[in-house]
């Protein structure tokens, strides 16, 4: 038992430094590097069980859980030094304001604000229980274009909620269904609706910021982007910022694959529409109007590689616009879905940035 405890630790610790291959394990790329304090906690247990174990399984065992500290000890390591340069950045930002911090949270689900083709779409308010008017951040879930709802990031929005913002949840049409620029247009159609009846939610749409996962980082930037006087800030979590180098260029091993998603949403290749990739890529946006932006990968994200954060980054700085990018070396695609490492590290910071320019 205690030898099968020890290779299973090796399977699942594996997963922490090599890349998943194909999509039924990427799970496991996204959430191991996340609870590798639990893996190197259930090693100790398990070596000190081997002391017990007689014969040639003793040192086996003992060999196999040195593997597994070793390598669950990486993403601690660099947990560590990542979180001394976050703080390095994040000293220069102000503290998340607290006057207006409350433990219940107030959500309204399912408000319709616009009907597509008779479709309707709703979005979700978060809100804490106090008078007054606070400022909005309008979320936006990922899932490809082609899954997910107003309901996903429940948690994250409920904490942003306990800080005093208003918290809105979007929905948008799905590919392959519905075709750039459905989405963009949901979204425009869901931010006049938000600027109508923010007030009746104590929502102040005068302060207004955008913050996406994945497929709904790519559409709050470009919405950020296209509309860069009505938005305070915009945040970037893991979003694909130049589609056609997405598609032409995947990741190594690309366990979604990476194209499939990127022709259901556009309907055909980088040579077939070429003016629907550009125009939906976030690159084509970048000017010095564009709101501050806070853009935040994972080093080891094999959906959408770190370097187009990078790259945006390094073009809207280049443009004179406000940019901060955050990188974490140990993280997948959807690192902060999971309660570990990644999300313990970037959820403060995220507030940070709110609290500077939303305030």
């Amino acid at each position: 038992m205690v030898l099968l405890s020890a290779v299973v630790l090796l399977f699942l610790s594996i997963w922490i430094v090599v890349p998943a291959p194909v999509h039924a394990l990427l799970p496991l790329g996204v959430v191991m590097p996340e609870v590798s304090p639990l893996l190197l906690i259930a090693a100790v247990v398990t070596g000190v069980l081997a002391l017990r174990l007689r014969g040639a399984s003793r040192p086996v065992v003992a060999g196999l859980v040195l593997v597994v500290m070793v390598i669950a000890s990486r993403p601690l390591a660099e947990f560590r030094a990542t979180r001394t340069h976050f703080d390095a950045l994040a000293s220069a930002l102000p503290s998340p304001v607290t006057g207006h911090e409350s433990e219940e949270v107030m959500i309204t689900r399912g408000v319709v604000f616009a009907e597509p083709g008779g479709r309707p779409l709703t979005i979700d308010v978060y809100r804490s229980p106090a008078k007054g008017f606070f400022p909005i951040v309008i979320q936006l879930y990922g899932g490809a274009w082609q899954r997910g709802g107003p309901a996903d990031d429940g948690s994250f929005a409920s904490g942003l909620a306990r800080r005093g913002y208003v918290v809105i949840a979007i929905d948008y049409r799905h590919a392959p269904q519905s075709k750039w620029p459905a989405q963009i247009n949901d979204v425009h159609a869901a931010i006049e609706w938000v600027v109508a009846h923010a007030s009746d939610y104590g929502g102040d749409p005068r302060l207004m910021a955008l913050v996406g996962r994945s497929s709904g980082a790519q559409l709050a930037l470009v919405e950020a982007f296209t509309e860069p006087g009505r938005f305070s800030a915009v945040i970037s979590l893991y979003g694909p910022t130049d589609l056609a180098e997405g598609w032409r260029s995947p990741p190594s091993p690309d366990p979604m694959p990476v194209r499939q998603p990127l022709e259901a949403f556009l309907g055909g290749t980088p040579d077939t529409v070429p003016r629907l990739y550009a125009a939906a890529s976030p690159v084509s946006y970048v000017s010095k109007r564009a709101p501050p932006t806070l853009l935040i990968y994972g080093a080891r994200d094999h959906v959408v590689e770190a370097r187009f954060g990078r790259e945006l980054d390094a073009k809207l700085k280049a443009a004179g616009a406000s940019s901060i990018y955050l990188e974490l070396p140990w993280a997948e695609h959807a690192f902060d879905l999971v309660p570990g490492l990644g999300a313990h590290l970037v959820q403060p910071y995220i507030e940070r940035f709110l609290a500077a320019h939303l305030r």
